[in-house]
This record gives structure tokens, sequence and C-alpha cells, in this order.
């Protein structure tokens, strides 16, 4: 295909590595011109020189910390100086915290709340704006299998953001379908990425089961697949199709008999 600046683009939040980078790879394979986001520019320029070198797309990027509650109005910013539309938002970026509540201070706690998820309603804001004068567009929310999951004993915060941001997707779509627009709540399980090293969590991931530990370009290639036909939830690979409909079946006191073999660290006190 042609390099052509009025192709639709698709912008990526966290996307210079993990799932991030494998969904622009996805939807550049697609032929979406693409723009990915991230703190470090070093990891954006690696990331971006490699879809250049795949794809026959266009690919920019934008230095941008979303902890900072100006990113994502610096972000609409930048792409609204691109030649052609965004059709396409995956909200992506994320992380972990490493300690427990009590040893977290506020101000991290704050940051992580505007990383997870005020970043992924004021992102999704300015570019569902113009998605309605386009005619449509598609949004992914990247989640987490934990939005289903009873409480953790670990980031205690981050499984109550996935669920909020769940409900949030179904909110886009009960609101905004009609009008050509769809979200999709993407939610993995344990993925294999640079996610829990970078987290401080990576002991607790060393310790799950192999069976339940499942390659990035899976993940993404299923994700990119629902955002676009326009499904509501995605739960990839039929492992966790399986435990996400255990989770949400069983009571959480039969779920707690297996959670230390599943989810070694996670449900321990």
């Amino acid at each position: 295909m042609d390099k052509n600046p009025q192709k639709q683009w698709a912008v990526v939040t966290g996307g210079s590595s993990g799932i991030g980078f494998s969904m622009a790879r996805y939807l550049a394979q697609r032929g979406y011109n693409v723009v990915l986001t991230a703190r470090g520019e070093q990891r954006l320029q690696k990331a971006v020189a490699t879809l250049k070198n795949e794809f026959d797309v266009e690919v920019n990027y934008c230095i941008a910390d979303l902890a900072s509650s100006e990113a994502p109005n610096q972000i609409y910013t930048f792409c609204k100086k691109l030649k052609g539309k965004v059709s396409v938002l995956v909200n992506n970026a994320g992380y972990a915290l490493p300690t427990s509540f009590h040893q977290t201070p506020m101000e991290e706690e704050e940051k992580f709340l505007r990383v997870l998820g005020i970043s992924v309603i004021a992102l999704t804001k300015l570019f569902l704006n113009d998605m309605l004068i386009q005619g449509g567009g598609k949004i992914a929310i990247v989640s987490s299998v934990a939005a289903f999951a009873p409480p953790s004993a670990i980031q205690p915060l981050y499984g109550p953001i996935k669920t909020f941001v769940n409900r949030f997707s179904e909110g886009i779509n009960t609101n905004y379908n009609a009008k050509g627009i769809t979200s999709t709540a993407i939610c993995p399980g344990y993925t294999i990425t640079n996610f829990h090293t970078a987290s401080g969590v990576q002991e607790q991931m060393d310790r799950v089961p192999s069976f339940m530990k499942k390659e990035v370009d899976r993940i993404a290639s299923e994700g990119v697949d629902a955002l676009l036909k326009g499904k509501k939830v995605c739960v990839p690979t039929f492992t966790f199709k399986i435990i996400v409909f255990l989770l949400r079946v069983l009571p959480h006191s039969l779920f707690s008999l297996v959670s230390r073999f599943l989810a070694p660290g996670r449900y321990e006190d």
C-alpha cells in the first residue's frame, strides 16, 4: 500500500512497548497510520523506526506523561496537526504499584488513578467529539481480568480501577453506538511483557503457572480484531475466557480455594 497522509490514524497510549506496541503493529498491518505516545523518547523512536521499517504507513510519536493533567490535551493537540483523521483511540497506558496501600504515598495513588482512569476519560472525551463530527470511530480500553476478580492482597487499587474503566466503556457504548462509535474493553490476563518488571511485581509474575502466561502478540491480535469489529468486551485466549466465566458464576469464597495456585501472591494475606 502507498503512504497516504489522508489515511485514518490510530493513537496508542503506552505504545512504545508491550501490549500497546503490539496493538500498534497490528493496526499498522491493517493500513492505519499510527501515533505512539509514552514517556520515554528513546523507546518511542525505536518503536517508530520498527513500524516504519515493517509497514508502509505513516508513524509518529508524542512524548507525554499521563500522570500529568496536561498530557491528554498535549496528545490531542499533537494529533490535530496531523493530516487525516483519528478514527481509532487505544487507551493502553498503565502500570502497577508494588507497595501495600498503607505504604504508598497519596501522591503516588493520585498519579496511578490519573494514568489508569482519569486520562482514559480525558482522552476519550477529546477524541470522541471529533469522532462524532466524522460520523464514527473506535475506542479501546486495555483493562484486565482483574476487573472481574475479587479484591486482592496486592495492588488493591488496580482491580477497582479496571472495573471502573470497564463500566465506563459500557457507558460509551450505551450513549454513542447509535452514532457509529464503539468502545471495546480488552481484558487480558497474565501477559509476558516488561509490565511486571517495570512495576516492581515481577516476583509475583514469576510464581504464576506457565499455562497462565500468554504471549503479547496473541493478546494484541485478539484485541485489535475485537476493536475493529466493535465488540464491547474482549477477554483474549480461551484460558482466561474460562477463568472470567468462573469468576462471574462462582462464589468468591470458592474461588479463594484455587487462588493460591492460579494467582500466587495476589490473594495471600
